[in-house]
Protein backbone atom coordinates (compact mmCIF):
# COMPACT_ATOMS: atom_id res chain seq x y z
CA UNK A 1 0.00 0.00 0.00
CA UNK A 2 1.66 3.46 -1.12
CA UNK A 3 -0.14 6.80 -0.76
CA UNK A 4 -0.55 9.79 -2.62
CA UNK A 5 -2.05 13.46 -1.31
CA UNK A 6 -2.46 16.73 -3.44
CA UNK A 7 -2.37 19.22 -2.05
CA UNK A 8 0.00 20.71 0.80
CA UNK A 9 -2.23 22.71 2.92
CA UNK A 10 -3.90 21.94 6.54
CA UNK A 11 -5.77 19.10 5.28
CA UNK A 12 -3.61 17.01 2.58
CA UNK A 13 -0.34 17.92 5.52
CA UNK A 14 -2.61 16.21 8.54
CA UNK A 15 -3.36 13.14 6.60
CA UNK A 16 0.24 12.87 5.04
CA UNK A 17 1.41 13.03 9.07
CA UNK A 18 -0.98 10.49 10.20
CA UNK A 19 -0.31 8.03 7.73
CA UNK A 20 3.44 8.48 7.61
CA UNK A 21 3.43 8.23 11.41
CA UNK A 22 1.43 4.67 11.22
CA UNK A 23 4.24 3.24 8.23
CA UNK A 24 2.30 3.83 5.52
CA UNK A 25 4.41 5.36 2.18
CA UNK A 26 3.42 9.09 1.31
CA UNK A 27 4.30 11.27 -1.49
CA UNK A 28 2.66 14.67 -1.18
CA UNK A 29 2.50 16.61 -4.18
CA UNK A 30 1.90 20.76 -3.94
CA UNK A 31 2.38 23.05 -6.80
CA UNK A 32 3.24 25.92 -4.87
CA UNK A 33 6.39 26.47 -3.70
CA UNK A 34 5.38 27.04 -0.65
CA UNK A 35 3.31 24.32 1.89
CA UNK A 36 -0.07 25.48 3.77
CA UNK A 37 -2.99 26.20 0.76
CA UNK A 38 -5.09 29.17 1.89
CA UNK A 39 -3.37 29.37 5.07
CA UNK A 40 0.16 29.99 4.75
CA UNK A 41 3.20 32.18 4.73
CA UNK A 42 4.73 34.99 2.77
CA UNK A 43 7.49 37.67 2.75
CA UNK A 44 6.44 41.10 2.15
CA UNK A 45 9.42 43.64 2.15
CA UNK A 46 11.47 41.52 4.20
CA UNK A 47 8.63 40.86 6.79
CA UNK A 48 6.66 38.27 7.66
CA UNK A 49 3.07 37.87 6.31
CA UNK A 50 0.46 35.31 6.35
CA UNK A 51 -1.99 35.65 4.03
CA UNK A 52 -4.82 36.16 6.21
CA UNK A 53 -5.29 36.02 10.35
CA UNK A 54 -6.49 32.78 11.67
CA UNK A 55 -7.56 32.38 14.69
CA UNK A 56 -7.46 29.41 16.92
CA UNK A 57 -9.15 27.94 19.33
CA UNK A 58 -8.85 25.87 22.88
CA UNK A 59 -11.44 23.50 21.07
CA UNK A 60 -9.11 22.85 18.23
CA UNK A 61 -7.63 19.77 20.00
CA UNK A 62 -6.94 18.11 16.59
CA UNK A 63 -4.91 20.52 15.33
CA UNK A 64 -2.92 21.75 18.59
CA UNK A 65 -2.41 17.43 18.73
CA UNK A 66 -0.30 17.65 15.49
CA UNK A 67 1.50 20.59 15.95
CA UNK A 68 2.48 19.02 18.88
CA UNK A 69 2.95 15.84 17.20
CA UNK A 70 5.15 17.22 14.31
CA UNK A 71 7.20 18.84 17.12
CA UNK A 72 5.57 22.18 17.78
CA UNK A 73 5.01 23.94 21.09
CA UNK A 74 1.79 25.66 22.06
CA UNK A 75 3.26 27.82 24.58
CA UNK A 76 5.67 28.96 22.47
CA UNK A 77 3.73 28.93 19.37
CA UNK A 78 0.73 30.72 20.18
CA UNK A 79 -0.38 33.89 22.17
CA UNK A 80 -3.06 31.75 24.27
CA UNK A 81 -5.48 34.66 25.06
CA UNK A 82 -8.85 33.66 27.43
CA UNK A 83 -12.08 34.37 25.90
CA UNK A 84 -12.77 37.78 25.47
CA UNK A 85 -14.77 40.50 23.06
CA UNK A 86 -14.01 43.95 22.41
CA UNK A 87 -15.59 46.20 19.62
CA UNK A 88 -13.28 49.40 19.90
CA UNK A 89 -15.77 52.29 22.59
CA UNK A 90 -18.74 50.32 21.82
CA UNK A 91 -18.85 46.89 23.81
CA UNK A 92 -16.95 44.79 25.47
CA UNK A 93 -16.93 41.20 27.10
CA UNK A 94 -14.19 39.04 29.25
CA UNK A 95 -14.96 36.20 31.08
CA UNK A 96 -13.61 35.21 34.32
CA UNK A 97 -11.66 32.52 35.34
CA UNK A 98 -14.34 29.78 35.98
CA UNK A 99 -15.77 26.44 34.54
CA UNK A 100 -17.08 26.02 31.86
CA UNK A 101 -20.00 27.56 30.96
CA UNK A 102 -20.60 29.62 33.95
CA UNK A 103 -17.61 31.64 32.70
CA UNK A 104 -19.33 32.46 29.47
CA UNK A 105 -22.59 33.42 31.46
CA UNK A 106 -20.62 35.70 34.09
CA UNK A 107 -19.17 37.03 30.90
CA UNK A 108 -22.37 37.69 28.93
CA UNK A 109 -23.54 38.90 32.23
CA UNK A 110 -21.38 41.61 32.84
CA UNK A 111 -20.76 42.57 29.05
CA UNK A 112 -20.47 46.42 28.75
CA UNK A 113 -22.34 48.50 25.68
CA UNK A 114 -26.04 46.22 25.95
CA UNK A 115 -28.49 46.80 28.03
CA UNK A 116 -29.68 44.60 30.96
CA UNK A 117 -32.58 43.11 29.31
CA UNK A 118 -29.98 42.50 26.29
CA UNK A 119 -27.58 39.98 29.00
CA UNK A 120 -30.37 38.57 30.31
CA UNK A 121 -31.76 37.31 26.54
CA UNK A 122 -28.21 36.60 25.75
CA UNK A 123 -27.50 34.23 28.66
CA UNK A 124 -31.07 32.61 28.18
CA UNK A 125 -30.22 32.16 24.80
CA UNK A 126 -27.38 30.17 25.96
CA UNK A 127 -29.03 28.37 28.43
CA UNK A 128 -31.39 27.37 26.17
CA UNK A 129 -29.03 25.96 23.45
CA UNK A 130 -27.56 23.59 26.41
CA UNK A 131 -31.28 22.29 27.10
CA UNK A 132 -31.30 21.38 23.68
CA UNK A 133 -27.78 19.76 23.33
CA UNK A 134 -26.72 22.72 20.41
CA UNK A 135 -29.32 20.40 18.07
CA UNK A 136 -31.81 21.94 15.74
CA UNK A 137 -34.63 19.85 14.74
CA UNK A 138 -33.97 21.82 10.69
CA UNK A 139 -31.27 23.95 9.74
CA UNK A 140 -32.02 27.76 9.37
CA UNK A 141 -30.38 30.73 8.97
CA UNK A 142 -28.16 32.18 11.66
CA UNK A 143 -31.01 35.75 11.16
CA UNK A 144 -33.86 33.30 11.79
CA UNK A 145 -32.86 31.26 15.01
CA UNK A 146 -31.83 34.78 16.87
CA UNK A 147 -34.83 36.12 16.05
CA UNK A 148 -36.73 33.25 17.57
CA UNK A 149 -35.17 33.26 20.34
CA UNK A 150 -35.35 36.96 20.87
CA UNK A 151 -31.73 37.86 20.16
CA UNK A 152 -32.84 41.92 19.62
CA UNK A 153 -30.66 43.79 17.19
CA UNK A 154 -28.26 45.38 19.24
CA UNK A 155 -27.33 42.34 20.83
CA UNK A 156 -26.70 40.47 17.24
CA UNK A 157 -25.17 43.66 15.66
CA UNK A 158 -22.10 43.85 18.75
CA UNK A 159 -22.30 40.34 19.64
CA UNK A 160 -23.29 37.13 17.49
CA UNK A 161 -23.24 38.91 14.27
CA UNK A 162 -19.54 39.71 14.34
CA UNK A 163 -19.34 35.69 15.73
CA UNK A 164 -20.32 34.25 13.52
CA UNK A 165 -19.03 36.20 10.60
CA UNK A 166 -15.47 34.95 12.41
CA UNK A 167 -16.56 31.86 12.57
CA UNK A 168 -18.18 31.20 9.39
CA UNK A 169 -17.00 33.66 7.16
CA UNK A 170 -20.63 34.10 6.23
CA UNK A 171 -22.95 37.00 6.23
CA UNK A 172 -25.34 36.26 9.42
CA UNK A 173 -28.53 36.33 6.93
CA UNK A 174 -26.82 33.70 5.32
CA UNK A 175 -25.12 31.59 7.51
CA UNK A 176 -26.35 28.19 8.98
CA UNK A 177 -27.69 28.23 12.50
CA UNK A 178 -26.29 24.72 12.74
CA UNK A 179 -22.67 24.92 12.00
CA UNK A 180 -22.58 27.91 14.12
CA UNK A 181 -23.89 26.39 17.05
CA UNK A 182 -21.78 23.17 16.27
CA UNK A 183 -18.36 26.08 16.78
CA UNK A 184 -20.55 27.03 20.18
CA UNK A 185 -21.38 23.50 21.40
CA UNK A 186 -17.35 23.25 21.38
CA UNK A 187 -16.02 26.27 21.86
CA UNK A 188 -18.16 27.60 25.19
CA UNK A 189 -19.63 24.46 26.79
CA UNK A 190 -17.07 22.05 27.54
CA UNK A 191 -13.94 23.41 28.96
CA UNK A 192 -12.99 26.73 29.95
CA UNK A 193 -10.01 26.11 27.92
CA UNK A 194 -11.71 25.31 24.96
CA UNK A 195 -12.93 28.99 24.40
CA UNK A 196 -9.47 30.50 24.55
CA UNK A 197 -7.84 31.99 21.18
CA UNK A 198 -4.70 31.03 20.67
CA UNK A 199 -2.94 33.93 18.02
CA UNK A 200 0.01 32.62 16.28
CA UNK A 201 3.72 33.84 17.03
CA UNK A 202 5.05 32.43 13.62
CA UNK A 203 3.81 31.97 10.11
CA UNK A 204 1.38 29.84 9.18
CA UNK A 205 3.17 27.41 7.01
CA UNK A 206 5.76 27.43 9.95
CA UNK A 207 3.12 26.54 12.47
CA UNK A 208 2.12 23.17 10.87
CA UNK A 209 2.77 22.34 7.20
CA UNK A 210 6.26 22.51 6.90
CA UNK A 211 6.98 20.98 10.65
CA UNK A 212 4.26 18.02 9.18
CA UNK A 213 6.68 17.42 5.66
CA UNK A 214 9.90 17.23 7.53
CA UNK A 215 7.62 14.75 10.09
CA UNK A 216 7.04 12.72 6.82
CA UNK A 217 10.78 12.85 5.22
CA UNK A 218 12.08 11.71 8.39
CA UNK A 219 9.27 8.82 8.63
CA UNK A 220 10.14 7.95 4.91
CA UNK A 221 7.92 9.45 2.63
CA UNK A 222 8.71 12.73 0.41
CA UNK A 223 7.03 16.03 -0.34
CA UNK A 224 7.31 17.24 -3.79
CA UNK A 225 7.27 21.10 -3.50
CA UNK A 226 6.14 22.79 -7.04
CA UNK A 227 5.16 19.69 -8.46
CA UNK A 228 0.88 19.64 -9.01
CA UNK A 229 -0.96 17.20 -10.19
CA UNK A 230 -2.31 17.53 -13.76
CA UNK A 231 -4.76 14.77 -14.19
CA UNK A 232 -6.05 11.28 -12.25
CA UNK A 233 -6.46 8.22 -14.36
CA UNK A 234 -8.20 5.10 -12.57
CA UNK A 235 -6.12 2.11 -12.97
CA UNK A 236 -7.10 -1.55 -11.72
CA UNK A 237 -4.04 -1.37 -9.38
CA UNK A 238 -4.92 1.96 -8.16
CA UNK A 239 -5.05 5.45 -9.90
CA UNK A 240 -2.08 7.09 -11.95
CA UNK A 241 -0.96 10.66 -10.99
CA UNK A 242 0.19 12.53 -14.70
CA UNK A 243 2.55 15.24 -13.06
CA UNK A 244 4.95 18.05 -14.38
CA UNK A 245 7.16 15.65 -13.44
CA UNK A 246 5.91 12.59 -14.81
CA UNK A 247 3.42 10.08 -13.81
CA UNK A 248 3.18 7.38 -11.18
CA UNK A 249 0.60 4.89 -9.68
CA UNK A 250 -0.65 4.73 -6.11
CA UNK A 251 -2.90 2.96 -4.09
CA UNK A 252 -4.60 5.03 -2.95
CA UNK A 253 -5.28 9.30 -3.73
CA UNK A 254 -6.94 11.72 -1.35
CA UNK A 255 -7.04 14.99 -3.21
CA UNK A 256 -6.79 17.57 -0.89
CA UNK A 257 -6.62 20.53 -3.30
CA UNK A 258 -8.99 23.75 -3.07
CA UNK A 259 -12.39 23.29 -4.07
CA UNK A 260 -11.74 24.39 -7.89
CA UNK A 261 -8.40 22.46 -8.04
CA UNK A 262 -10.52 18.93 -7.01
CA UNK A 263 -13.01 19.72 -9.62
CA UNK A 264 -11.00 19.95 -12.15
CA UNK A 265 -9.31 16.98 -11.73
CA UNK A 266 -12.41 14.99 -10.94
CA UNK A 267 -14.64 16.05 -13.30
CA UNK A 268 -13.16 13.90 -16.16
CA UNK A 269 -13.18 10.81 -14.51
CA UNK A 270 -16.09 8.49 -15.16
CA UNK A 271 -18.39 8.46 -12.27
CA UNK A 272 -17.47 11.51 -10.36
CA UNK A 273 -19.07 14.07 -12.59
CA UNK A 274 -21.41 14.94 -10.00
CA UNK A 275 -19.14 15.20 -7.58
CA UNK A 276 -17.35 17.58 -9.47
CA UNK A 277 -20.77 19.15 -10.17
CA UNK A 278 -21.62 19.59 -6.24
CA UNK A 279 -18.07 21.44 -5.75
CA UNK A 280 -18.64 23.35 -8.14
CA UNK A 281 -22.21 24.55 -6.81
CA UNK A 282 -20.19 25.59 -3.58
CA UNK A 283 -20.57 29.68 -3.47
CA UNK A 284 -17.33 31.12 -2.28
CA UNK A 285 -16.71 34.29 0.51
CA UNK A 286 -13.48 36.20 0.22
CA UNK A 287 -11.41 37.80 3.18
CA UNK A 288 -9.56 41.01 2.39
CA UNK A 289 -6.23 41.41 4.82
CA UNK A 290 -4.40 44.75 5.25
CA UNK A 291 -1.30 44.93 6.67
CA UNK A 292 0.06 48.55 7.56
CA UNK A 293 4.02 48.93 8.53
CA UNK A 294 3.88 51.87 11.06
CA UNK A 295 7.08 52.94 12.83
CA UNK A 296 7.56 50.53 15.83
CA UNK A 297 6.46 52.33 18.34
CA UNK A 298 2.79 53.06 16.77
CA UNK A 299 0.39 50.16 18.83
CA UNK A 300 -2.96 48.73 19.95
CA UNK A 301 -4.53 48.62 22.95
CA UNK A 302 -5.13 44.89 22.68
CA UNK A 303 -3.38 41.95 20.37
CA UNK A 304 -6.83 42.03 19.00
CA UNK A 305 -9.98 43.65 19.24
CA UNK A 306 -12.94 44.64 16.78
CA UNK A 307 -14.26 47.94 15.27
CA UNK A 308 -18.00 48.65 15.23
CA UNK A 309 -19.75 49.47 11.64
CA UNK A 310 -16.49 50.05 10.23
CA UNK A 311 -14.75 48.77 6.92
CA UNK A 312 -12.19 47.06 9.23
CA UNK A 313 -13.74 44.25 11.65
CA UNK A 314 -10.80 42.67 12.93
CA UNK A 315 -7.12 44.26 13.92
CA UNK A 316 -4.19 42.11 15.03
CA UNK A 317 -1.12 44.00 16.53
CA UNK A 318 1.28 41.73 15.36
CA UNK A 319 3.89 43.32 17.58
CA UNK A 320 1.95 42.28 20.80
CA UNK A 321 1.32 38.76 19.20
CA UNK A 322 4.59 38.39 17.88
CA UNK A 323 7.16 41.11 18.90
CA UNK A 324 6.60 43.00 14.81
CA UNK A 325 6.25 46.16 16.46
CA UNK A 326 4.23 48.48 14.48
CA UNK A 327 3.28 45.62 12.09
CA UNK A 328 -1.26 46.20 12.18
CA UNK A 329 -3.67 43.87 10.31
CA UNK A 330 -7.20 44.72 9.10
CA UNK A 331 -9.15 41.72 8.45
CA UNK A 332 -12.68 42.11 6.59
CA UNK A 333 -14.42 39.01 6.31
CA UNK A 334 -17.36 37.65 3.98
CA UNK A 335 -18.76 39.81 1.19
CA UNK A 336 -19.85 43.56 1.70
CA UNK A 337 -19.10 46.92 0.30
CA UNK A 338 -15.30 46.31 0.84
CA UNK A 339 -15.53 44.59 -2.35
CA UNK A 340 -15.98 47.73 -4.23
CA UNK A 341 -13.15 49.46 -3.67
CA UNK A 342 -9.57 49.42 -5.22
CA UNK A 343 -7.06 48.28 -3.02
CA UNK A 344 -5.27 51.62 -2.36
CA UNK A 345 -8.78 53.02 -1.72
CA UNK A 346 -10.01 50.34 0.88
CA UNK A 347 -6.07 50.89 2.27
CA UNK A 348 -6.94 54.69 2.75
CA UNK A 349 -9.96 53.66 4.60
CA UNK A 350 -8.14 51.30 6.85
CA UNK A 351 -5.60 53.99 7.44
CA UNK A 352 -8.64 57.06 8.25
CA UNK A 353 -9.88 54.59 10.53
CA UNK A 354 -7.10 53.80 12.59
CA UNK A 355 -6.23 57.29 12.93
CA UNK A 356 -10.09 58.72 13.98
CA UNK A 357 -10.39 55.24 16.84
CA UNK A 358 -6.90 54.95 18.08
CA UNK A 359 -5.26 58.57 17.23
CA UNK A 360 -2.63 57.29 15.25
CA UNK A 361 -1.31 60.54 12.83
CA UNK A 362 1.86 58.77 11.60
CA UNK A 363 1.04 57.21 8.29
CA UNK A 364 2.31 53.79 7.49
CA UNK A 365 5.79 53.14 5.31
CA UNK A 366 4.12 50.47 3.81
CA UNK A 367 0.86 48.90 3.05
CA UNK A 368 -0.17 45.53 1.55
CA UNK A 369 -3.44 44.10 0.99
CA UNK A 370 -4.19 40.58 0.44
CA UNK A 371 -7.31 39.69 -1.15
CA UNK A 372 -8.20 35.96 -0.78
CA UNK A 373 -11.65 36.44 -3.18
CA UNK A 374 -12.23 32.31 -2.57
CA UNK A 375 -11.29 32.36 0.32
CA UNK A 376 -13.84 29.70 2.29
CA UNK A 377 -17.16 28.43 0.80
CA UNK A 378 -20.99 30.18 1.82
CA UNK A 379 -21.50 28.27 5.04
CA UNK A 380 -25.53 28.37 3.81
CA UNK A 381 -28.02 26.28 5.82
CA UNK A 382 -28.29 22.50 4.66
CA UNK A 383 -25.42 22.83 2.43
CA UNK A 384 -24.56 19.78 0.39
CA UNK A 385 -20.89 19.16 0.73
CA UNK A 386 -18.86 16.90 -0.90
CA UNK A 387 -18.18 12.87 1.45
CA UNK A 388 -14.65 12.30 1.72
CA UNK A 389 -15.23 9.27 -0.30
CA UNK A 390 -16.00 9.06 -4.20
CA UNK A 391 -17.59 6.30 -6.18
CA UNK A 392 -13.91 5.39 -6.26
CA UNK A 393 -12.59 3.45 -3.37
CA UNK A 394 -9.54 4.20 -3.95
CA UNK A 395 -10.00 8.03 -4.45
CA UNK A 396 -10.68 10.23 -1.33
CA UNK A 397 -11.57 14.11 -0.72
CA UNK A 398 -10.09 16.21 2.15
CA UNK A 399 -10.50 19.76 2.60
CA UNK A 400 -12.11 22.42 4.89
CA UNK A 401 -15.44 22.19 1.89
CA UNK A 402 -15.81 18.45 2.56
CA UNK A 403 -18.94 17.36 4.59
CA UNK A 404 -18.23 17.52 8.37
CA UNK A 405 -19.43 19.70 11.65
CA UNK A 406 -17.43 22.40 11.24
CA UNK A 407 -17.15 25.33 8.74
CA UNK A 408 -13.98 26.33 6.75
CA UNK A 409 -11.67 26.80 9.62
CA UNK A 410 -8.34 25.00 10.37
CA UNK A 411 -9.68 22.71 12.42
CA UNK A 412 -12.65 21.10 9.72
CA UNK A 413 -9.38 20.33 7.36
CA UNK A 414 -7.37 19.04 9.69
CA UNK A 415 -10.15 16.64 10.88
CA UNK A 416 -11.08 16.03 7.16
CA UNK A 417 -7.56 14.94 6.49
CA UNK A 418 -7.24 12.41 9.68
CA UNK A 419 -10.80 11.06 8.09
CA UNK A 420 -9.24 10.20 5.26
CA UNK A 421 -6.16 8.78 7.05
CA UNK A 422 -8.61 6.51 8.72
CA UNK A 423 -10.25 5.34 6.37
CA UNK A 424 -7.10 4.38 4.47
CA UNK A 425 -5.25 2.68 7.91
CA UNK A 426 -8.51 0.63 7.96
CA UNK A 427 -8.18 -1.41 4.60
CA UNK A 428 -6.55 -4.46 4.79
CA UNK A 429 -3.03 -3.86 3.14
Amino acid sequence: MNSAIIGGGYAGMAAAVELAGRGIPVTVFESARQLGGRARGLSYNDTQLDNGQHLLLGCYRDTLRLIEKVGGDSEADFLRIPLQLELHGEFSMKAPQLPAPLHLLAALAGARGLSVSDRLNAVRFMMKLRRINFRLPVDITATELLAQYNQGADLTIMLWEPLCIAALNTPVHKASAQVLLNVLRDALNRTRADSDMLLPRISLTALFPQRAADYVERHGGQVRIGCGANALHPREDGIEISTTQGSEIFSHVICAAPPNAAARLLRPISGLAQTAARIDRLEQQPIYTVYLQYPESVALPRPMLGLHRRYSQWLFDKGLIAGQHGLLAAVISAEGIHQELSQDHLAHKVIAELREEFAIAEQPKWVKVIAEKRATFCCAPNLQRPAHQTSLPQLLLAGDYIEGDYPATLEGAVKSGLECAAAILARPR
